[in-house]
Order: structure tokens, then C-alpha cells, then sequence
């Protein structure tokens, strides 16, 4: 994989830079700027190369129309202020472009090209729609590590057309996974949470083999709470998802891994009541369980103290009550405590926990924060990405 910093003179070369500003809007306002604030590098890099840059994003999906709501207006204003350089958004239907109506101004450096999933032809991969985009440019650089699963035209099929690199952000997330996948340090511990094992089962199983703890927290340690013979009363679980329990089992007899989920809980009779410690065999019909009880915080605080390698996806309660954050944030604070004297190396995804730990303050005390959703659990799973396998 080619890395656009190692290329020598792009002064006024026209650069393709596909990034993923889908950030949330909110009444034409973003209401969290942490995937902009990630694609600055590469924009300033390619401002001091002296780079015509033609910026590809998309927000929400439009599904091949055109939708106001879901214009980059404010998010071109956005990295014009953080930037302090004029952007030009250019709203005219792209099919009309020629490469010379992109730059008439000399003084202009940076054009937006209005959101491209209002083009039906994206999403399809379509192959002229790419060729026409890739007409634009003399090359291509992919900093959008988020969309990088997509096989969509200006991921993928663009690649095709113009000699394509990998940008600083994709190139910083692919080796920040590295380190929790191939090139690892162990010990090495998972901590995976979320509502459904269904959209986690494929992680888990491929990542047994390679790590020492997979801590299983959150909504979807209630079903193997519940496989285990245990009730759990009125909380979230996903149906039909014995058999990827016992999957998960079945492969770790062949793996010196283990898995860790709560032996004690913390329950409440509504989301916003206040919280009381339970054991497993002490759960009634009305309970619903909203974070790990104190014997299981402990439990994976000497894990993590324990660990060189640690990996979190998905909090370990429901977070948004104060009284049930408990877990989560003491599994942030010890994470953290341990990266101060770089004894730990720490990637943390998903959109849940990044938002626990902005919550918290503690962003800046990871070692590497995903925002990619999707591509970041594909690529944990093993699988091979439409926008990187283009890349390479």
C-alpha cells in the first residue's frame, strides 16, 4: 500500500482526497466534530505540498437524492474555520464537471464536492461514475479508513482510474489495529460490549486464537448470563443466540484464552432508578441489569493491570444514568492510569464508548481512538476491506 507522505512533488497536483465527514448533524449544526478534527493532518499536508485538494465526503444517506438537510455546507465551514483557508463547496451536478471548472480561481487550493451519496451511482460502484470523478484529479488518496468497507466508486472502483495512496489518518488507524490483531504485544485483552452477540459473534471467534482475555460486559453478557442457567429478569436480550454461545465455548477449548462476564451485577427496576448489587442466582422477575456489580470491576481491573495490549469496544452498562456508568468509567480510569507510564497500549472503538470516554475526558488519554463503526469491527473480524484491498 502506496502512503501519499512518501510521495515526492505533488506541488499543484490536483489530489482526490476521499475522507468520511459523516459526522452528526443536528438543525444544519455538528454536534460532535471528532472525525473532522482526525482528517486536519491530511489536509494541512497537503496544503504545504503546495496540492490542488478536491475533497469526496458524505453525511447521512440520501439514498442517490439530493436532500438539503444532508449537505456539507456546514462541515466545509467547519474545517474552513479550523483550517483558516477559504474552501469553495461546489453544488453543481457532478455529470456537468469538467476538471478545468474546478480551480478557474488560482487563488483557490481546496473545493468540496457536494455530498456524493446524492449520486445513485456511488453506492452501485458504478464504474463510469468513478472514471468521471477520477477525471478530475491527476491522483487519489484514501483517508476514510470509516468507509474503507464500502465497495462504493470513490472507495474502491476509483482506484482503477488514478495512482491511489493511502492517507496519514487510514494509514494511523490500519497500523493501530495491526497491533491488536497481528503485530500484538500480550498479554492481550478484549473487552467487547454491546446489546447483540449476533453483531460481535464473528469477532470473538476470530479473536480467541490471538488473545489472552475477551471480557464479555453490556447487554450481551446477559444471554450467556441467561446460557449459564441464571435469570435475568426484564433485561436486554437478543433471542435465538444459544448456539453462538455455545460456539464461543466450543472454540475456546482449543485456545488457552478465556472469557470473563459478570459474576455480579447492578440492577435497577427502570432505567432511571438507582442502582443495587446483585449476585447472579439473586436476580427477580422485575429486575433489569445495567452495569457490573463491584466483584466483576475488580476482576477486570487486575486484568487490565495484568495486560500490554488492550482493546475496548462497547460500555460495560447503561452509561447515559450516572448510576449504572460505574463500570464503564472505572474501566476508562484504569486503562488510562496505566497508559500514563506507557505500560499499556490501548485502541478503543465504537461509537458508544467514544462518547463515554468525551464524556469522561479521557479521549486524549488513549493511544488510539477508531471512529470507523463498521470497518473497524469487519476488519477485527477478519475480513478483507473493498477500500484497502484497492489500495493494495
Amino acid at each position: 500500500m502506496n502512503s501519499i507522505k512518501d510521495q515526492k512533488n505533488l506541488n499543484k497536483k490536483k489530489v482526490l482526497l476521499r475522507l468520511d465527514l459523516n459526522v452528526p448533524l443536528k438543525n444544519g449544526s455538528i454536534t460532535d466534530e471528532t472525525r473532522i478534527n482526525k482528517i486536519i493532518p491530511i489536509i494541512n499536508f497537503l496544503i504545504k505540498e503546495q496540492s490542488k485538494i478536491i475533497i469526496i465526503s458524505h453525511v447521512g444517506r440520501p439514498k442517490g437524492k439530493i436532500t438539503t438537510g444532508l449537505s456539507l455546507k456546514p462541515i466545509c465551514e467547519n474545517i474552513e474555520k479550523k483550517i483558516n483557508r477559504k474552501i469553495r463547496l461546489v453544488k453543481e451536478d457532478i455529470f456537468k464537471l469538467k476538471k478545468e471548472d474546478l480551480f478557474k480561481n488560482s487563488n483557490d487550493q481546496i473545493v468540496f464536492l457536494e455530498n456524493i451519496r446524492f449520486y445513485k451511482e456511488e453506492e452501485k460502484n458504478d464504474a463510469k461514475f468513478a472514471q468521471h470523478l477520477a477525471n478530475f484529479a491527476d491522483l487519489y488518496v484514501n483517508d476514510a479508513f470509516s468507509c474503507s468497507h464500502r465497495a462504493h466508486a470513490s472507495v474502491s472502483k476509483i482506484t482503477e482510474f488514478l495512482p491511489s495512496f493511502a492517507g496519514l489518518q487510514l494509514e494511523t488507524e490500519i497500523s493501530a489495529l495491526k497491533k491488536v490483531t497481528t503485530e500484538i504485544k500480550k498479554p492481550i485483552t478484549c473487552i467487547i460490549g454491546g446489546s447483540k452477540i449476533s453483531t460481535k459473534i464473528g469477532i470473538i471467534k476470530n479473536l480467541i486464537s490471538k488473545f489472552d482475555n475477551i471480557i464479555i460486559v453490556g447487554g450481551m453478557a446477559n444471554n450467556i448470563i441467561k446460557y449459564n442457567g441464571n435469570q435475568i429478569g426484564k433485561s436486554i436480550k437478543e433471542e435465538n443466540c444459544d448456539q453462538m454461545i455455545k460456539e464461543i465455548f466450543e472454540t475456546l477449548k482449543s485456545h488457552s484464552c478465556k472469557i470473563i462476564f459478570p459474576e455480579d451485577v447492578l440492577i435497577g427496576k427502570n432505567l432511571d432508578d438507582e442502582p443495587q448489587i446483585k449476585e447472579l442466582d439473586d436476580i427477580k422477575d422485575d429486575d433489569i441489569i445495567l452495569d457490573i456489580g463491584p466483584k466483576t470491576l475488580d476482576k477486570i481491573k487486575v486484568i487490565i493491570k495484568n495486560s500490554e495490549t488492550v482493546l475496548w469496544n462497547g460500555p460495560a452498562g447503561y452509561f447515559e444514568n450516572p448510576n449504572f456508568a460505574n463500570g464503564s468509567y472505572n474501566i476508562a480510569k484504569a486503562i488510562t492510569n496505566k497508559n500514563k507510564n506507557n505500560s499499556i497500549y490501548s485502541v478503543v472503538g465504537g461509537g458508544d464508548t467514544i462518547a463515554l470516554i468525551n464524556k469522561i475526558k479521557l479521549i486524549e488519554n488513549f493511544n488510539f481512538v477508531s471512529t470507523a463503526g463498521g470497518a473497524f469491527l469487519e476488519y477485527l473480524e477478519g475480513k478483507e476491506l473493498p477500500g484497502i484491498k484497492a489500495l493494495n
